[in-house]
């Protein structure tokens, strides 16, 4: 039944467009190194995260903390990471948010030589903070390409993350015996390493549009443009892909290792797989929704979030949480990417970084209370507990879809509330 609603959220694709050369120049260049460190250090504080605070914390209630604090650190930031751009450009906003990084991980390093829970929660917090200026890349592409492009521009900066598939979880597992009596530290110092690096790069971008823009038509109302369908399906497509992954993906160490008795490297495994598929969908997601459609490609992603309670609901072996993540990684994907591409068609030139801070402080919002449900949902109700509170935003994304049906709307609004042409989604 799931997957029959969100089937029918793919209609409106009549024919493919011809695709457009791919738009990769010095700044998408930049931002794709950019987000491999960026997810380097996410994907160190989330490989470790729940193992850590199983340790640290005063209670196995409170083990995924860390990783909570880092997504409610994106939350908190996403609006202001967007004012700050808006005030002073995205080449200083992007080396702010990088310099935030290396204190971040700075401070990890600290915590894992004093043995601090309260030193690692706040270096998570700093680490979302930096994220929150992170997640503004795929606009800075989509900014630095042409307006037909903007599904492969930002498909190929999270490509830019497959790296950081590999790396986090290396540095994460490879550092724990680098710096002796500081366990995981030296990992952390590495990542630090690499954001001061990240943060001269950027400062050298050059963004069109990088500051807020007084156009002739100007910004509407927040709820008139936040009411949008469009405007809704986007975030609600973003939202229940970033809030089910987020859910289930801090869950899956803790629930591996701690609760099954898989190893850590089992875990650690699992874990690269699943942010590899995260990523790698993105060599071809540009393509596809070029060829079906931004609202075909999201269904899809609903479709393999479905999958992915299938496949965990049929076991807790190492290949069933594996097989689960890598579904769980696609969906994530094609609705992230998909989401992002029909936020671009909903708002006008003079309200993108309203909109685009409105659009992340939500997604970011529901990852943050999956992110702090999921120890307590683990603890009190156990692994398929945790599956089963995912369904809830999976079947809204789904009715969402099949109602809104992105391919009937046109694109980006002008002052008459009419599209400037006729697009299809």
């Amino acid at each position: 039944m799931m997957l029959h609603v969100a089937w029918a959220g793919f209609a409106g694709a009549k024919r493919a467009r011809p695709l457009p050369t791919l738009p990769l120049n010095r700044n998408i260049a930049t931002l794709m190194v950019a987000q491999l460190i960026a997810v380097t250090g996410v994907t160190s504080i989330v490989t470790l995260g729940g193992i850590v605070g199983e340790t640290l914390a005063p209670s196995p209630a409170w083990a995924t903390l860390p990783v909570s604090c880092m997504v409610v650190g994106i939350a908190l930031a996403t609006v202001g990471a967007a004012y700050t751009m808006s005030r002073i450009g995205r080449a200083r906003g992007f080396a702010l948010g990088a310099l935030v990084g290396c204190a971040g991980h700075l401070t990890a390093a600290a915590a894992m030589a004093f043995a601090s829970f309260a030193l690692f929660s706040l270096a998570a917090v700093l680490v979302g903070v930096a994220g929150a200026f992170a997640q503004q890349y795929r606009f800075a592409a989509m900014e630095s390409a042409p307006r037909e492009a903007a599904g492969h521009a930002v498909s190929l900066v999270l490509v830019g993350s497959l790296g950081g598939a590999v790396v986090g979880p290396m540095l994460a597992v490879g550092g724990e015996r680098w710096i002796a009596d500081a366990p995981f530290a030296g990992g952390y110092l590495a990542v630090a390493a690499c954001c001061l690096a990240v943060a001269v790069g950027v400062s050298r971008l050059r963004v069109p549009g990088g500051e807020q823009t007084h156009t002739e038509d100007g910004p509407r109302p927040l709820a008139v443009m936040a009411g949008q369908p469009l405007f809704l399906a986007a975030v609600i497509g973003s939202g229940a892909g970033y809030g089910v992954m987020i859910l289930i993906m801090t869950a899956t160490p803790l629930a591996m290792h701690s609760v099954d008795g898989h190893s850590l490297d089992s875990a650690a495994a699992v874990v690269q797989a699943h942010v590899l598929a995260m990523y790698a969908p993105s060599l071809v997601t540009g393509f596809l929704i070029g060829r079906l459609g931004v609202g075909r490609v999201m269904g899809l992603g609903v479709a393999a979030l479905a999958l992915t309670l299938g496949v965990g609901f049929a076991g807790r072996e190492v290949m069933h949480y594996g097989a689960s993540m890598v579904a769980l990684g696609v969906g994530w994907n094609l609705l992230y990417v998909g989401g992002t591409v029909l936020l671009n068609r909903a708002y006008r030139p003079a309200e993108r970084f309203r909109a685009q801070a409105v659009n992340d402080f939500s997604v970011f919002g529901l990852s943050a209370a999956g992110s702090l449900g999921a120890g307590f949902a683990l603890h009190a109700a156990g692994w398929f507990g945790v599956l089963a509170a995912a369904s809830v935003p999976i079947v809204v994304a789904a009715v969402t879809l099949a109602a809104v049906r992105p391919g009937r709307w046109p694109g980006t609004a002008t002052a008459g509330g009419a599209a400037s042409r006729p697009r299809r989604a």
